[in-house]
């Protein structure tokens, strides 16, 4: 049987085969094809286990950690590196310390819509102390934080009068109190004890240098280091201190 096949265009075709020839044609030709695919594919894989999986996960994340530990911890702030150690302290029971929260009194609320809140005004309730405090090996714990963009000194005006009476109310209940300072242009970190706080708050106030500089901070305080899970161990550079002292 003959089809005879018409074209918009007003022109006819009719091909030279039967319509079950071609039929026919069709369905083998298709056969062959799917028996390439068939023939051609890929060998069936060994199946990886959960622990492949997650030794490559791990391999992954400290390489990108190295790069990240590379181009100086680029985006990220001082705050955000000691939460990060922070978490990783209480996830593995080492310690319990956390940012404080702001004091701070809400006066004003903008509702744009009716699941989101804005607070347009406020002000502090109380001057804020420190912004770390917590427990490890029995210890109370409270800290203060601060960057600096100065690549020689660390300036004393970063921190206030309220603070340091602070840390002292701290030290005389046998506490340990100390500063944390990151100078983000070096990359570099220090651990500084209150006893070395206070000594050079004292100095300024007595007329003296009105910052600490690098080279005291490099000869009397404890540099920390970035490292990976945690961030920075900065309770270990507090034992090292603990041990001088003992």
């Amino acid at each position: 049987m003959y089809v005879t096949f018409h074209y918009p265009n007003g022109k006819k075709y009719r091909p030279t085969q039967p319509s079950n020839e071609l039929a026919k044609n069709h369905s083998t030709n298709l056969v062959n094809e799917r028996s390439v695919v068939k023939s051609s594919k890929a060998p069936m894989r060994n199946v990886t286990t959960n622990k492949d999986h997650q030794s490559t996960r791990e391999s992954r994340m400290k390489t990108l950690h190295a790069k990240q530990l590379g181009y100086g911890n680029r985006g990220q702030t001082l705050e955000d590196e000691l939460n990060e150690t922070n978490e990783f302290y209480l996830s593995r029971d080492i310690a319990v310390i956390h940012k404080k929260p702001i004091p701070i009194q809400v006066v004003n609320v903008h509702y744009p819509a009716r699941s989101a809140a804005k607070i347009t005004e406020a002000y502090f309730r109380t001057p804020s102390t420190t912004d770390y405090n917590g427990v490890w090996n029995g210890k109370y714990i409270d800290f203060e934080a601060k960057e600096t963009k100065n690549k020689t000194s660390f300036p004393l005006q970063n921190i206030h009068a309220h603070q340091v009476e602070h840390m002292q109310q701290v030290e005389r209940q046998d506490g340990i109190s100390f500063l944390i300072i990151r100078f983000s242009l070096l990359n570099r970190y220090f651990l500084v004890p209150f006893e070395i706080v206070y000594e050079k708050w004292e100095r300024m106030l007595q007329g003296g240098r009105k910052s600490i500089p690098l080279h005291e901070l490099e000869n009397e305080a404890i540099e920390l280091t970035l490292g990976y899970m945690p961030t920075i161990d900065y309770l270990k550079g507090v034992a090292s201190y603990l041990n001088t002292k003992a």
